[in-house]
């Protein structure tokens, strides 16, 4: 009993802070199911209402919703794919590789997380123009591969992982590239989950690059396609609360599904030093 109430305390932050995670959503869920007037109306409605369908078929005439959906996906997943075999690689080689500069090459490539996003907007773009990849899906996803927070992780990752059974396998004959996928990877497989549940969240959520990249509304993602609903005069709030909602499902169903990899993948990359 003496435990639980000093516990209390804790409990009852708990139960405040995830309240106030909840609201957000579920305001937002409750008002895609409403007309936009009655949003501001008095008192605000708390229970769901009966223009689901009506909004749905408007988002869909607005932006092609089901269409920016799947331009997203594709994007996400293939960038989410090689961005992770490049942060994998690159992590496994500074965890396990002894050479000259390797603290070096560590250090730039944590210092490029320091970098605002606004300064290599002008740089990218005209690399990109100069490329002629404007308005192509490749101008999204390829400046942005080698993701410095997940060659760190994965660094982290490997740095507790045994020397001795990698020289063991060497000895054995295996040549690295067996090593790596026979023996490395499947020990890391929290580690990989948590970079992959990162790298899929944050390409989906990507917007200014995006919003730079792609001219065509046939090629535009998710976030792009909801930045087009807000008007000078006139903001549909119900489509656009109700796009929001439809935009958060996959991500919730990945975390879901992969929620223990990927909270331990994390925790098992904090503590190794």
């Amino acid at each position: 009993m003496r435990r639980g109430i000093l516990r209390a305390p804790v409990y009852v932050v708990l139960v405040i802070a995830s309240v106030l995670a909840v609201v957000p959503f579920a305001w937002m869920a409750i008002a895609s199911t409403h007309a936009t007037s009655d949003l501001f109306g008095t008192p605000l409605p708390v229970l769901p209402g009966g223009e689901l369908w009506v909004n749905l078929a408007r988002l869909q005439e607005s932006v092609d919703f089901s269409g920016v959906m799947l331009n997203s996906l594709v994007i996400a997943v293939i960038y989410t794919v090689f961005s992770s075999i490049v942060s994998i690689m690159c992590g496994y080689g500074l965890a396990t590789y002894r050479f000259r500069g390797r603290g070096l090459l560590l250090g730039l490539v944590l210092v490029t997380m320091m970098i605002p996003m606004q300064v290599l907007l002008v740089p990218l773009f005209q690399m990109m123009a100069s490329a002629g990849w404007i308005d192509t899906y490749q101008a999204v996803v390829l400046p942005f591969l080698a993701n410095a927070f997940g060659i760190f992780l994965m660094r982290q990752g490997f740095l507790d992982f045994p020397v001795s059974l990698i020289e063991a396998a060497r000895i054995d004959g295996a040549n690295e590239f067996r090593t790596f996928y026979r023996i490395v990877l499947p020990v890391a497989r929290p580690q990989i989950a948590a970079l992959v549940i990162y790298t899929f969240i944050s390409q989906w959520n990507a917007f200014i690059w995006p919003l730079l990249m792609l001219n065509t509304e046939d090629k535009y993602t998710v976030p792009v396609a909801l930045n087009t609903m807000i008007g000078m005069s006139r903001v549909d709030y119900s489509g656009l609360m109700l796009g929001s909602l439809l935009a958060t499902l996959p991500l919730m169903l990945l975390f879901l599904v992969f929620q223990k990899q990927f909270v331990s993948g994390l925790l098992g990359g904090a503590v190794k030093g």
